[in-house]
Formats: C-alpha cells, sequence, structure tokens
C-alpha cells in the first residue's frame, strides 16, 4: 500500500482521525491521533513530531524531541474506535539526524531481516506464535506500605462450584482440564469468534482458537505464520483486539505467564523457519525430517536459551510459570513431539513447507520486535558456527530418574538470572549491528532496577504464612 493507497482508504473509510501507534521498549502498544486533513502523503516522508522522553526506556528530557514516521503498509481502520479512525504503525526518526531511533524495536526487527539476507544463508524467516492468555471476569489488586493483595475471578473457574451464583449451574472447568471442552463448560466459544473475526478486519489470517488448558477463562487463538516484522505487528494487534472485545463484554484479557496458582501458566510457543528464494530450507533428510540446517538453527537456539530468557520471557512473572517439574518447557533438549522439550520439530504434516521449529520457553511478555529478532539472531549463530544441538531427547522428561534428568539444562530460576547471562552472553546480537551496546544496556537497567529490584524490595503476601510466627 502506497501512501496515496492509504489517503484513498482513509476518505473510502469516512476517517475522521488517524491514530499512529509505535512500542516502547518493554513492548506496550503507545498511540497519539491527528485529525485527518493533517494526514498528507508528505506525512509518510516527515513524520509527526512527539515527546519521546515520555517513553519507558527512551529518550532523556533534553533530547526529548523525536518522529513517529507512518508506515503505509500497516494501514487498517481501527475495528473499536467510535469515531471512524485510520490506525497506522509507525516507526521512529532522529528529527536532527533523519536516521532511525536505535531504540525503537520495530527497527531492531527490521535490521534482523535485513541482517538475515546479507548473510546469504536465507532471505525470510517465517515466525507464528501461539499466544495463550487468559479472559477474567474480574480483577483486583493493590499494593501499599502495609497491605498487598491480588484477585481474579472467572465464572468458569473451579474455585466458584460452591459459590452462590443464583443459580450456580455447574459447569466448571477443572484444574487442568480445560483444554477443549464444548459450552457450556466453555463460556467464551463466542467471545473468542469475535475476536477471530475482528483480527481478520485488519488482516490478520487466522488458524484456529479454542479454549486453554487453565480453569478460569485460558484461551488461544492460533494466527499464521509471516515474516518476522510483520508477524510482530500483528502480535500487538492480537493483544489489542483480545483486550479490547473482552472489555466490550465486560470482562478483562490478561497476558501474564502465571495469574493463577497450581495450574497452567499462559506461554507463546514461537514456530519458525527459514526460506529461500521460495524454497523451504529446513525440511531434510536428518531426524525428524529436517535439514542440517535446521539441527544447527535449534542448536544456536538452546546454545543462547539462557540469554534469550532475557528477551523472550523477560518478567519476574514469567518464572512463576517456568518451574522445574511441572507443566512448562524449562528443559533445554529438543525432541519431535516431546512438548516438555524447550524446542519441539511438529510432526502434523508431512508437506516439507510446513516443517518448522516450535521454541516453547518464551510467554507473551516479551516485546515480540525484540524476542522475534533474538531468536532469529540466535538460530543464524548457530547455522554460521555450525551448534550441533546434541542428541534429542524423546523420552517423557518428567519420568526421567534424578542422574538422567541432572544431564539436561534449564532455562534461568529467575529473571535476574536471565539478565545475568545476557549480561555475559550477547555478541550474537550485535551482529549486523541488529541490536546495539546501548540497547542492550537499557534493557538491563530498565529491568534490574523496574522490575528485579521492585520486586525484591516488597514482602510476599505468602512470606507472612511461612515466616510471621518466627
Amino acid at each position: 500500500m502506497t501512501p496515496k493507497d492509504v489517503l484513498k482508504l482513509a476518505k473510502e473509510s469516512g476517517a475522521k482521525m488517524v491514530d499512529l501507534k509505535f512500542i516502547d521498549l518493554p513492548g506496550l502498544w503507545q498511540h497519539f491521533s491527528i485529525p485527518i486533513y493533517e494526514l498528507k502523503e508528505e506525512t509518510f516522508e516527515e513524520g509527526v513530531g512527539f515527546d519521546g522522553s515520555s517513553i519507558r526506556g527512551w529518550q532523556a528530557i533534553h533530547m526529548s524531541d523525536m518522529l513517529a514516521v507512518p508506515d503505509p503498509e500497516t494501514a487498517f481502520v481501527d475495528p473499536f474506535c467510535q469515531i471512524p479512525t485510520l490506525s497506522l504503525i509507525c516507526n521512529i526518526v532522529d528529527p536532527v539526524t533523519r536516521e532511525r531511533y536505535t531504540r525503537d524495536p520495530r527497527y531492531v526487527a527490521q535490521k534482523a531481516e535485513a541482517y538475515l539476507k546479507s548473510t546469504g544463508i536465507a532471505d525470510t524467516a517465517y515466525f507464528g506464535p501461539e499466544m495463550e492468555h487468559f479472559i477474567f471476569d474480574e480483577v483486583r489488586y493493590d499494593y501499599k506500605e502495609n497491605m498487598s493483595f491480588h484477585m481474579i475471578d472467572s465464572v468458569e473457574a473451579a474455585w466458584n462450584t460452591g459459590r452462590e451464583e443464583k443459580p450456580n449451574l455447574g459447569y466448571k472447568a477443572r484444574y487442568k482440564e480445560g483444554y477443549f471442552p464444548v459450552p457450556p463448560m466453555d463460556t467464551l466459544q463466542d467471545i473468542r469468534s469475535e475476536i477471530v473475526l475482528t483480527m481478520e478486519k485488519v488482516g490478520i489470517r487466522v488458524e484456529a482458537q479454542h479454549h486453554e488448558v487453565a480453569t478460569a477463562g485460558q484461551g488461544e487463538i492460533d494466527m499464521r505464520f509471516n515474516t518476522l516484522t510483520k508477524m510482530a505487528d500483528n502480535v500487538l494487534w492480537y493483544k489489542y483486539i483480545v483486550k479490547n472485545v473482552a472489555r466490550k463484554h465486560g470482562k478483562t484479557a490478561t497476558f501474564m505467564p502465571k495469574p493463577i496458582f497450581a495450574d497452567n501458566g499462559s506461554g507463546m510457543h514461537v514456530h519458525q523457519s527459514l526460506w529461500k528464494g521460495g524454497v523451504p530450507l529446513f525440511a531434510g533428510n536428518s531426524y525428524a525430517g529436517i535439514s542440517d540446517m535446521c539441527l544447527y538453527y535449534i542448536g544456536g537456539i538452546l546454545h543462547h536459551a539462557k540469554a534469550l530468557c532475557a528477551l523472550v520471557a523477560p518478567t519476574t512473572n514469567s518464572y512463576r510459570r517456568l518451574v522445574p517439574g511441572y507443566e512448562a518447557p524449562v528443559n533445554l533438549a529438543y525432541s519431535s513431539r516431546n512438548r516438555s522439550a524447550g524446542v519441539r520439530i511438529p510432526m502434523y504434516f508431512p508437506d516439507p513447507k510446513a516443517k518448522r521449529i516450535e521454541v516453547r520457553f518464551p510467554d507473551n511478555t516479551c516485546n515480540p520486535y525484540f524476542a522475534f529478532a533474538a531468536m532469529l539472531m540466535a538460530g543464524l549463530d548457530g547455522i554460521q558456527q555450525k551448534i550441533h544441538p546434541g542428541v534429542p531427547l524423546d523420552k517423557d522428561i518428567y519420568e526421567l530418574p534424578p542422574e538422567e534428568l541432572a544431564e539436561v539444562p534449564s532455562v534461568p530460576s529467575s529473571l535476574e538470572e536471565a539478565l545475568n547471562i545476557l549480561e555475559e552472553d550477547h555478541e550474537f546480537l550485535l551482529r549486523g549491528d541488529v541490536f546495539t551496546e546501548d540497547v542492550l544496556e537499557t534493557w538491563l537497567q530498565y529491568k534490574r532496577t523496574k522490575e528485579v529490584d521492585a520486586i525484591r524490595l516488597r514482602p510476599h503476601p505468602y512470606e507472612f504464612h511461612l515466616y510471621y510466627d518466627i
């Protein structure tokens, strides 16, 4: 789509406003709007000014002026605004140098795609995340110097079988038994279908939607794979649509990895493949029908997995999900079909075009531009260095005897550990100037001060249960 096409779309849709969207460092969409008459062809070159010092992880106040330059390929009519509004995702530019802003996560993703082509290994990387989420009926939380609490609720929740609901009709999803039940136990079928239809309005092709394993409204909607930057754009649309459709129905959606104790968390299993000249490169004659290139890509992912966790599982809550011995894929091994491994090779279809890997330890709290770029860079390093991932692990990892399990490495046990490892292991991210030292240093500082230290400083409610009477 060209700028002329965008202006035509604006006219045909009766748009009165233009919403300019971009992403902050941690991974949350930001936006501001301009009247439709302010959008001209030159806007797609000149950009629109805004204050970059108010965006998390961005500019200092003495260098606050930034430009948001709309990408015409991202134009869609916003499906939620009452006033007809054209939505555009923006690239961020320095107004003085006119250079792209290195802390703009979308720029990092675009540089990763450019670096892939420069290597000659492939020309296209496809990503397909499976994004799990919860849709609750209510959430309340607070923290003060003398108190803290959180409370979530859902009409589906197993803990509500005895609640007075006038009448309580039962049909509550039992813990860890929420996978694929039909209505009335699955109360969110129509809401998820509405989400799917809304996603289609902004150009996202969906393959399936269903209830997920956990009680209390866990669901999943699977988008068809797409190229790296485009898929990261789609991830943000996905989150935006899920949250706003839920809100429309008086409900609230979250992508937290572990909002419920003692039941499954929400992950983001990321399918990945490389192509060149329209030919898939991951199909071959090695283990599970993969190529040597795919095997080395897996080797790169596993070799750098602990550092990757700081970018693909980047919150303290991520490590409530990634706990050994439970359902999360904490084991840094690879396998065909085995879902307890950190990297899986799906075996659904024999078509070489369907051959891909699935990295299972990421979650939805990641910044998708950073996460997809980082995994691509790790995989490429594996190919370039011919890093072999070792012997596949086709046994049930949770049934392994302790002496065998001790030989299987696992993900970090905390965000702090992951950040420390990233600080030591990040050279592979700097190739092609994809990530920069400044971006990584800013990420490390932000995560340590705003999240790790913030949690460390506060007493946990369960500590009163454990220690108050000592």
